[in-house]
């Protein structure tokens, strides 16, 4: 196993050969390890810091740098471009983070390691990449198998950037109304109050509770920059289970639920779809496929079908007990099974569901936005309401 797939992240200073100073985070399994990337860069290494693993980022190769690399592989093996040197170009084509790992893999090809070996001794590469590029090299087929990684990686950003949008659109809304309330609380309403009370205001209930917070946030700001200190480095820390958090209610919202299984299914098509391609068994293709689900439901209905289909059962039969997925997708895959057409099956519904996402994505965007408009309303609405009653009463005194 190499140094790489046990990596530890790094924070760095490093010289250029000009001059100049570069600091940045990189993954390597220590600090030789690390001064040798940085000086195939041409770059000195001054200082490293080891970083905790909370604060470290993921080991993986990164979704993007994954397509550019399987994008190079496809154009220069399909061209009789020999691997070792079609993975130095693919060097220089990665971000400067995915270098290093490259060039490692370039570096156990050229000793005798197979492709799929070499992805798997430097980590950063899910078992599924890998038994895509495993099932390739038996067929001799690698460009080809890159160039559907690639179309399948490429989808794969665009499916999760729908995604993303609709959790992350929600989180600024929320960050700003928090914001802004904090700010009314902590600057306005105490100013307001002091004026209420030193003109002897009657002040209703609601009004009192709201000033009286405001007043004391105020008082013992430095409580409430700690509290939200800490809340920060909570959410940081615990990075991972707000994200499962996120992930499983997506899963149970009524519009968001809908984007989720589009997603997955994309996902799994896509995958299928590679696979079957480099003659992969059916049965294998599918173990691997359902590693890429991560929908709890799908995953155990695809689960069962395969452990069902392993046994004798029949494909066509046990395809319409995937309940997760769409009458018509069932539909199509019974048909596609009859024909014998499977693998271009695979191909078109997973842009199909792509083209879901990206429909889906819309329609609960535009459901979103109302929704969030009327909650922002209602945070903020309720503290303008708890300084505007008492000042309505003010005004009635002075006008009698």
């Amino acid at each position: 196993m190499s140094a790489l797939s046990s990596s530890n992240s790094f924070f760095y200073m490093a010289v250029r050969p000009g001059g100049g100073r570069k600091f940045g985070i990189r993954q390597a399994g220590n600090v030789p390890a690390l001064a040798q990337s940085l000086r195939i860069e041409n770059k000195l290494l001054v200082r490293s810091w080891k970083l905790p693993a909370w604060a470290s980022p993921s080991d993986e190769l990164s979704v993007r740098d994954q397509a550019t690399l399987n994008e190079q592989l496809g154009q220069l093996l399909s061209r009789g471009v020999p691997l070792v040197e079609a993975l130095e170009v693919a060097s220089a084509t990665v971000r400067p983070s995915a270098r290093p790992r490259v060039n490692r893999m370039r570096e156990l090809v050229a000793a005798g390691s197979s492709f799929s070996d070499a992805c798997r001794q430097v980590g950063g590469f899910d078992s599924v990449t890998i038994a895509v590029y495993r099932g390739a090299e038996r067929t001799g087929d690698l460009a080809g198998a890159a160039k559907e990684l690639n179309i399948t990686l490429r989808r794969r950003l665009a499916v999760a950037g729908k995604a993303a949008t609709l959790m992350v659109y929600p989180v600024i809304v929320l960050c700003i109304s928090a914001a802004v309330t904090l700010l009314m609380l902590m600057l306005i309403v105490p100013r307001l109050s002091e004026a209420l009370l030193q003109a002897d205001v009657d002040l209703p209930t609601y009004s009192k509770v709201v000033m009286g917070v405001g007043v004391a946030m105020r008082d013992n700001a430095w409580v409430v920059m700690i509290a939200l200190a800490a809340l920060a480095a909570a959410a940081l820390v615990g990075r991972g289970l707000l994200k499962r958090f996120g992930g499983w209610l997506m899963r149970r919202l009524p519009l968001l639920r809908e984007v989720v299984l589009a997603q997955e299914s994309a996902r799994f098509f896509g995958v299928m779809g590679a696979m079957t391609r480099t003659g992969v068994p059916f049965g294998d293709a599918l173990a691997v496929a359902n590693q890429a689900v991560t929908h709890p439901q799908m995953r155990g209905q695809l689960e069962r079908l395969r452990q069902k289909l392993i046994g004798g059962g029949l494909l066509r039969t046990l395809i319409d007990e995937v309940t997760t997925l769409p009458l018509a997708t069932r539909r199509l895959l019974i048909a596609a099974e009859r024909s014998g057409d499977l693998e271009h099956a695979f191909t078109t519904l997973a842009q199909d569901m792509a083209d879901e996402v990206d429909k889906k994505s819309a329609r609960a965007l535009a459901a979103l936005e109302p929704s969030l408009i009327v909650f922002m309303f209602v945070v903020i609405g309720s503290l303008l309401m708890s300084i505007l009653l008492p000042m309505l009463t003010l005004t009635s005194r002075v006008a009698v």
